[in-house]
């Protein structure tokens, strides 16, 4: 829906219910016309109606509002006393506006209606005089006589108003008779619902509450399927399921009642461009692309700030003035662009503009002169990460404080307020081509998927989003792939040094390690670093309800909130930003990074993308995008059955469907061999999973990826280079809708 729709919409929306008012207060205001208070509201309802309809074009609303307005207007100020005949005209009036709305809604123009007498009619009560109105009250039927009997009310404001019919002795029908709808507009208008009909207004405090009982509702739903799994009944394990998923769809929702398009933030934007590019002496282009890309309130209510304080700083820092653009041989007139849209569970927004793109070195100087950095740790910083320094507080790199810039504070906030609600800030600069800012968001803060993990006996639960992979090392190969460089414990892994954090350690907590030659590594990502998180256990994922810290639990970084278990015991949320600043895991990878050959030079300024590596057949090999795996599990042949002809697995409280890629894409069955298990990707979307059956799992990388070219096979998407080897790129949607196109059933049915 386009920005002018969604105005469109609210504007029928909110007339509607006035008008449903308007009814109301005008028989009120008709027994006692003294309500100065009731005819002021009144007046103000149809000013709004009338400023609106001229700002939308309704040429024919904003005449007939317009002549109502002024008759109001005179009542208001005590120059006439309303009497039964300007009621009348009045109520004529609202059923008036009731059928252009309704024709507006329903194919978008104003009807064939004629409102010529009516407008005369109100045009002349608003003009005559207290002495004359009075007499006109005297004699109604003076002013527009009926024939006898008078006739019945025109059919088009019962059915598109669908309120009761006037009386035959109703004053509506006499004083200005409407002209009948042809059939034809009467089918168009009652073909369906209106759009009042459809919507109701619900109080926010409400929607909060029905949220945390949905989390609660979860809770429950997590401690039964804990319980169920203690048991052999077949139908108390049928019943978990059932509730499972119910549960999962009631989550969805409720989770869509909250959710609000990214347009409702945005709309303020073209008006700060204006201003702030008026005072700047720039000429300045906004385009607004994913308007409709939709957030939780309260995550759209925690990017406001920080998405403005990007915006202001695009126009005054990132784009030149008209001359200068011109010396450049660009245009004079500036591009910002602003884009959202969602990705593997998160939204990602982009603020770009065609600039003259970061000075580094000018970044660099002005670190140094403020302190922020020493000359010497400067002088060995990558671009990159120089950067990065815009984000530290106090800096900037304006010549004087004006009431725009120069304070210090405005990629500081952005910085802090997303990382606070769980977000992560990029930024890529090209020198005289501008700079991109990239935030990743969570799509709400209520119910997230989770890791959970122990360490001494304690339970945490980690964000899936910060997840990157699991690593499990035993026995030699646990002691002989741990390095220590400059004090700090490394893992070489894929041939890159991933810095480790102890999480008891880091927590302090008291109890004594037990003897052990196994490490689990949680990899994470922080700060656009990469660490691992060593525990000593890893449970499972699973959808946990974020529950706040108190007061006196708030200061400690190291944690974001806590959680209720399927048991009832409570874990702790960890922050993995706060784990990776307390063990200094942030600033120590930047050293390292320093001296780390292992990606070229070409690649820095490119975006990387982390792929999942399997095989497929005797030689095939193929990749899926990380962010899209859910788990990787391992299926024995025995536990595999049959439903609808097709090969199913139970999977965690769930029936999960199997689709053999091998045979789906090479045509050969995966994993022939009866004595091994199955290898199994699943993926996941909207409570629903599937499991790819694999040959085997190679590998995870991260690099740029380019697609060489497009294959015409099914389920394959085009091809890449990974590992100096070419490799397919699945095509997991069409796959997944070869197989059961119910699988997205909200997608097909759009």
């Amino acid at each position: 829906m386009s920005v002018d729709d969604e105005l469109m919409r609210e504007f029928l929306l909110e007339s509607n219910d006035n008008l449903n008012q308007l009814d109301r207060d005008f028989v009120a205001l008709e027994k006692d016309p003294a309500a100065t208070e009731l005819l002021g509201g009144i007046f103000r309802c149809i000013h709004t109606i009338k400023g609106t309809s001229g700002f939308l074009d309704l040429g024919k609303l904003e005449a007939l509002t317009h002549c109502g307005e002024t008759l109001l207007s005179r009542l208001r100020d005590g120059e006439l006393s309303l009497d039964a005949t300007m009621t009348s005209a009045l109520l004529a009036m609202v059923d008036a506006v009731r059928r252009i709305l309704a024709s507006v809604e329903a194919d978008g123009t104003e009807g064939s209606d004629d409102h010529s007498a009516l407008i005369e009619n109100l045009s002349r009560l608003s003009a005559a005089s207290a002495a004359s109105a009075a007499s006109a009250a005297s004699a109604p039927a003076a002013l527009a006589p009926a024939p006898a009997p008078a006739p019945a009310p025109a059919p088009v404001v019962v059915s598109v108003v669908a309120s009761a019919p006037a009386p035959a002795t109703s004053p509506i029908a006499k004083v200005v008779p409407e002209p009948a709808a042809p059939a034809e507009e009467i089918v168009t208008a009652t073909k369906g619902p209106a759009i009042s009909d459809t919507t109701i207004r619900v109080d926010v405090g409400l929607l909060d509450r029905v949220m945390n009982l949905v989390g609660e509702l979860v809770l429950a739903r997590n401690q039964i399927i804990q319980f169920g799994t203690t048991l052999k009944d077949a139908s108390f394990v049928n019943a978990s399921q059932r509730l499972n998923l119910l549960t999962t769809e009631l989550q969805e929702g409720v989770m869509k009642t909250r959710m609000q398009p990214i347009g409702n933030v945005w709309n303020k934007f073209p008006r700060v461009v204006r201003d702030l590019s008026h005072a700047c002496g720039k000429q300045v282009d906004l385009e607004l692309d994913g308007t409709e890309t939709e957030l939780d309130r309260t995550i759209i209510e925690a990017i406001k700030d920080p998405l403005t304080h990007a915006v202001r700083n695009a126009v005054d820092h990132g784009l030149e003035t008209p001359a200068k653009r011109l010396a450049a041989g660009k245009p004079e007139v500036g591009r910002l662009h602003l884009r959202a849209y969602h990705e593997g569970g998160q939204v990602n927004i982009e603020v770009s503009d065609d600039g003259a793109g970061l000075n580094i070195e000018r970044i660099r100087t002005r670190a140094v002169d403020r302190g922020l950095v020493s000359a010497d740790h400067a002088a060995r910083m990558s671009e990159r990460e120089i950067t990065h320094l815009i984000f530290l507080p106090g800096f900037s790199t304006a010549e004087a404080v004006t009431n725009v810039s120069g304070r210090g504070v405005g990629m500081d906030v952005v910085k802090t307020n997303i990382e606070k609600i769980g977000g992560t800030v990029d930024i890529s600069t090209r020198p005289g081509n501008g700079t991109t800012l990239k935030l990743k968001i969570p799509l709400t803060l209520a119910i997230i998927p989770a890791l959970i993990v122990t360490s001494r006996s304690e339970r945490f639960a980690i964000p899936q989003v910060n997840l990157l992979e699991l690593v499990r090392l035993e026995g030699e190969q646990a002691k002989k792939s741990i390095e220590r460089l400059h004090g700090t414990t490394l893992y070489r892994l894929r041939g890159n040094l991933l810095p480790l954090v102890f999480l008891d350690r880091a927590l302090e907590l008291d109890e004594a390690a037990t003897a052990s030659d196994v490490l689990n590594i949680v990899v994470l990502q922080a700060d656009d670093r990469q660490f691992g998180l060593v525990v000593d256990g890893i449970s499972d994922t699973e959808e946990i309800v974020v529950k706040p810290l108190g007061k006196e639990l708030k200061g400690i970084s190291a944690f974001a909130g806590a959680t209720i278990m399927g048991d009832g015991r409570v874990a702790l949320i960890l922050d993995v930003l706060g784990i990776a600043q307390r063990a200094n895991v942030v600033s120590a990878s930047r050293e390292r990074a320093l001296t780390n050959k292992s990606g070229s030079a070409k690649d820095e300024g490119e975006a990387r993308e982390t792929l999942l590596l399997f095989r497929i057949g005797k030689e095939g090999r193929m990749a899926i995008p990380l962010s899209m795996v859910a788990r990787l599990e391992e299926v024995a042949r025995a536990d595999v059955e049959q439903a609808a002809g097709k090969d199913v697995v139970q999977y965690r409280g769930a029936i999960l469907p199997l689709v053999d890629l091998g045979r789906e894409i090479a045509g050969e069955p995966s994993c022939t061999d009866a004595d091994l298990p199955l290898q199994v990707i699943v993926y996941s979307e909207q409570g629903r999973s599937v499991g790819f059956v694999v040959e085997q799992i190679l590998d995870i990388v991260e690099q740029p990826v380019t697609v060489r070219h497009r294959a015409p096979r099914p389920g394959v998407l085009g091809a890449a280079v990974l590992q100096g080897k070419v490799t397919d790129l699945l095509d997991v949607h069409g796959v997944i809708r070869r197989n059961d196109p119910s699988f997205f059933g909200r997608e097909n049915a759009a």
